[in-house]
């Protein structure tokens, strides 16, 4: 059983940055791949990035690449999203989820424990 709790939203400017953290419970949160996801209103949740267990391998999505970072801490039991360069289009309530599997998966249904979700709201 895995528990997350996701922090670090909040309303910025177009171009700001926010860094999102997700605190576990359970002492196997090292084994698990990390994600991720965020929903709009009005649309379905889609993946934004993960990291497998030990941290080597990563998914971004296309629409993320080169302004937001996944990254994780297994011995504080978190894993962070560093957003850069927001964008208005990147408002959304963004989630954290944990998957046994080995590699990253990018479907929602992957996922077995999710976080409340934290909103990110990015003002033109």
């Amino acid at each position: 059983q895995v528990q997350l709790v996701e922090s670090g939203g909040g309303l910025v400017q177009a171009g700001g940055s926010l860094r999102l953290s997700c605190a576990a419970s359970g002492r196997t949160f090292s084994r698990y791949t990390m994600a991720w996801f965020r929903q709009a209103p009005g649309k379905e949740r889609e993946i934004v990035a993960g990291i497998s267990w030990s941290g080597r391998s990563t998914y971004y999505a296309d629409s993320v690449k080169g302004r937001f970072t996944i990254s994780r801490d297994n011995a504080k039991n978190t894993v962070y999203l560093q957003m850069n360069s927001l964008k208005p289009e990147d408002t959304a309530v963004y989630y954290c989820a944990a998957d046994s599997r080995l590699q990253v998966e990018t479907t929602r249904y992957a996922y077995v424990y999710w976080g409340q979700g934290t909103q990110v709201t990015v003002s033109s």
